[in-house]
Formats: C-alpha cells, sequence, structure tokens
C-alpha cells in the first residue's frame, strides 16, 4: 500500500513482532524503532528510539501469556503519549484477560474490563482488537474501540478448498453467532453442541442439535485454550456419522499439552492464525497457520484516511 502522503508509524513490543513486521511489510513502510529489554532486576525497560512528535502511530502487541506482554504494551502506550504522538492506536490482535468479562459467581473479578480500562489511561485514543472472546467487550472501552474477524480469511481459505456438504458447527451456545455468520458467508448449514462445563478445564459434552451424519463439519471457535471443547465435539461429530471434521481458531493458545493432543486426534486439519507468536512452537503437518497481517494493515489504512472498517468484514 502506498503510505508516502500519509505517513503511518507502527511500533512493537516483543509479543509478536514477526506479525509487526509483516503488517509494515505490507504497508511498504520500516518498522518503528524502539528498544524493549529488560533491566537487570526483570523490570521492562523501554525506550522510542525515533521522534514521533505530532505523528499518529499504530502499536501492535497482543497481551496473551505472560503478564510482560500486557505490561510491554502499557508502557509502549505510555512512552509513545509523552512524546507527544498526536494519536495513538493499539492494535491487539489477541486481547488476553477477556475470559472473566462478567460476574459468574460471587467475589470475581471482570479482567477484561480493569485491562480494557488500563489500555486507555495508559494512552491508547482507539482499539483494535481481532475476535474478542465477548464482543460485549467493546463496549468495556471508553475509547472508539474495533473487533475485526479473522473468519474472513478462514472463509476464503474453506472456499478454495472447494468441499461439498458443510456445516458450521458451535461448539458452544456463545459461539453460535459467530458460527452462524460464518455459515452464511460459505453457504453452509448449521448445527450446536450444548455442553456443560464440569471445571474450568473440563468439558463434557451433553447434545447436539443438527444433522452431522455424511457432512464435512467445520467446528469454529475465537480461540484454541485447552482444546477440551473442541476435541469432545469432534469425536462427537464422527459419532454421529459426520464425514470429517476441521476446526477453525483464530487464536492458538493450547496450554500446556492441548497441542499434542491436537496432533493426536481425529481432526482432518487445523487452521489457525498468527494473532500469537510463541517462540519455538512447532505446528504438526495437519495445521494451516494463517496470517492475520493483512487485515491488520487493512484496518490501519482504513483508519488512517478515515475510509470504513466495515468493509474488512466482507468477504
Amino acid at each position: 500500500m502506498d503510505s508516502e502522503y500519509n505517513p503511518i508509524k507502527i511500533f512493537s513490543g516483543n509479543a509478536n513482532k514477526p506479525l509487526a513486521e509483516k503488517v509494515a511489510s505490507y504497508l511498504g513502510i520500516p518498522l518503528g524503532q524502539a528498544e524493549v529489554g529488560r533491566f537487570p532486576d526483570g523490570e521492562i525497560k523501554l525506550r522510542i528510539s525515533e521522534n514521533v512528535r505530532g505523528l499518529n502511530v499504530y502499536v501492535i502487541q497482543p497481551t496473551n501469556a505472560p503478564a510482560d506482554n500486557l505490561f510491554e504494551l502499557l508502557i509502549l502506550l505510555d512512552a509513545l503519549k509523552r512524546a507527544s504522538a498526536a494519536s495513538i492506536t493499539a492494535i491487539i490482535p489477541f486481547f488476553g484477560y477477556a475470559r472473566q468479562d462478567r460476574k459468574v459467581r460471587s467475589r470475581e473479578p471482570i479482567s477484561a474490563k480493569l485491562v480494557a480500562n488500563l489500555v486507555t489511561v495508559a494512552g491508547a485514543d482507539r482499539v483494535v482488537a481481532i475476535d474478542l472472546h465477548a464482543a460485549q467487550i467493546q463496549g468495556f472501552f471508553d475509547i472508539p474501540a474495533d473487533n475485526l474477524t479473522a473468519m474472513v480469511q478462514f472463509a476464503q481459505y474453506i472456499k478454495r478448498k472447494e468441499l461439498e456438504d458443510l456445516v458450521v458447527l458451535s461448539p458452544d451456545v456463545g459461539g453460535v453467532a459467530r458460527a452462524s455468520t460464518f455459515a452464511q458467508t460459505i453457504h453452509a448449514s448449521q448445527a450446536l453442541f450444548v455442553k456443560k462445563r464440569l471445571s474450568p478445564d473440563a468439558v463434557e459434552i451433553q447434545s447436539l442439535i443438527g444433522d452431522v451424519r455424511g457432512k464435512n463439519v467445520i467446528i469454529a471457535d475465537d480461540a484454541i485454550h485447552t482444546g477440551n471443547t473442541m476435541l469432545n465435539a469432534c469425536n462427537r461429530a464422527l459419532t454421529e456419522g459426520a464425514k470429517s471434521v476441521i476446526a477453525c481458531a483464530t487464536h492458538a493458545v493450547f496450554a500446556g499439552d492441548s497441542l499434542g493432543l491436537f496432533a493426536r486426534s481425529n481432526f482432518s486439519e487445523v487452521i489457525v492464525t498468527d494473532t500469537m507468536f510463541v517462540p519455538g512452537r512447532e505446528y504438526p503437518s495437519m495445521f494451516t497457520v494463517l496470517s492475520v497481517s493483512e487485515l491488520i494493515a487493512k484496518a490501519i489504512y482504513s483508519i488512517h484516511n478515515h475510509s470504513s472498517v466495515s468493509a474488512l468484514f466482507q468477504l
């Protein structure tokens, strides 16, 4: 993209620098210079190494574990604000601490709202995320917030495979809206699993709503954490006579040994994106990793030039 007459500055912490470099390359500009290191005691040491006074700046930094990723984002925002940037947009490909978005039981925090407040106070004027765990988290911000979706990338990829008899399966009630939009985009029917959560790490599938017999099933979700929900849904779909099962999830968290569990699972393919970067991680051959760099680059270009962001949701 030509940004010669509309200069854009993009900065990144250490959470996912490869993604930030791809975005900068797509826009045809160098990644902003910032020193993000550590003091001898482990605290984050940061310095913006170039002038940003009066410029519109975009910071690309997911906030997955460890917590240092979140703190790097906050400190980057503070540094840019104190360096007199005209506007600062926080691009958060994976918005961490989002699963506690409401009080289910007494004496629980609403962590998603806390993090939204921290990002705002640190200096962000706008936030862009991708496939938030819950859409209402947009409302937790007192600044403009855009929730992009990688489902368009998934839909384009699935269409190129030219599969027939498609069914998009939501692994839980909370993902019905996402699955519905995805199904309409690829002209597929829908199904739903109703689950009972036994503990934060254990899920029991209760019932299947919809017909999957003889179908190619696509299980669509925002993220794979432990993966228990998806694994159970996959096995149940195959038990019900599904021809094949493909997993689509934007955020490849894969806590603990869950990546190994998926490698040994009955999924014919697992499709994720590069919203997160885990050093040293190697995906099994059944995995396909799609990049969201073009999606983010187009969002930055649209915001910077005051054009429609909603156009990015269309196939």
